[in-house]
């Protein structure tokens, strides 16, 4: 799609690598994405973090390297899948009963969606990373053969129809929205910001280790959210509603982004602050 739209020349000037962008283009970028942050933190879902989980998380990290694609795709990807998922469930399991033709069980209803998805699901996944994949204007695009080819690779017997078919419901699912905030682009975004405002800062190395940083977090994030929250509250078992409140703790990429690169400062210069506290 925007292989299509925009040119090799285009594509270049908005494909930024990191630390080229102007410090005005970052202002605005940062103020842009703290908005968006902002909006989404406050329609957060019941259901929010339910597709983020480690394994589903692995599937899409694994796919960007094997297509070579960048990093930030997968990311973004997770965010389609979470909003596309918990909208198409919602919708599914709604409509029918709306419409009055359920004369199942409701039990027996939810069997069948479910049964329905479970096959499609691994499709849906890598539709997510293609419209991340062709949001981030790259050079590096995957044709519907190349993705045709891949998918077999992995078992899946779909052909081109099928693949443009998946991506063009999520596309719709999404309701033609695509720019939703991802972490890794608050990492960057904010290290950007901070090596402009402090030219000391070794933005660059630290650029590289937070990518580690992100994706260590990203993968064990339950267990890391779950430990900050019982310290939060103090409690070993914390409520159902003081839960339900740390979600906007969870989904805050902001917040997440300060915290990635505070973690690999800290690591960048442990050993020197070491020799110092020795001194």
């Amino acid at each position: 799609m925007a292989k299509r739209l925009l040119s090799s020349r285009e594509r270049d000037q908005f494909s930024l690598k990191f630390g080229q962008a102007s410090f005005d283009l970052l202002s605005d970028f940062l103020v842009n994405f703290n908005q968006k942050n902002k909006e989404n933190l406050n329609s957060l879902s019941k259901c929010c973090g339910s597709f983020k989980q480690k394994r589903l998380l692995e599937c899409i990290f694994l796919i960007c390297q094997e297509l070579k694609l960048d990093p930030s795709v997968g990311y973004h990807a997770t965010e389609l899948l979470q909003r596309f998922m918990v909208k198409h469930l919602t919708d599914l399991l709604v409509t029918p009963a709306t419409a009055g033709a359920a004369a199942s069980e409701p039990r027996s209803l939810e069997d069948a969606i479910f049964d329905q998805l479970r096959e499609k699901f691994p499709l849906i996944l890598f539709s997510c990373v293609q419209l991340a994949n062709k949001m981030s204007l790259t050079r590096h695009m995957i044709d519907t053969s190349t993705a045709v080819c891949f998918l077999h690779l992995l078992g899946l017997s779909v052909s081109k129809k099928t693949v443009l078919e998946s991506e063009l419901m999520v596309f719709k699912g999404l309701e033609f929205r695509l720019d939703y905030p991802n972490p890794l682009t608050s990492v960057e975004t904010l290290l950007e910001v901070l090596g402009h405002n402090e030219p000391s800062v070794p933005a660059k190395r630290l650029y590289h280790l937070c990518r580690h940083v992100l994706q260590f977090i990203a993968l064990e994030k339950a267990a890391i959210y779950d430990g900050l929250l019982k310290v939060t509250t103090q409690r070993s078992s914390p409520s159902k509603e003081q839960r339900e409140k740390f979600v906007a703790v969870t989904e805050d990429c902001m917040l997440l982004g300060v915290g990635v690169i505070a973690v690999a400062t800290f690591i960048l210069y442990f050993r020197k602050w070491e020799q110092c506290f020795v001194l």
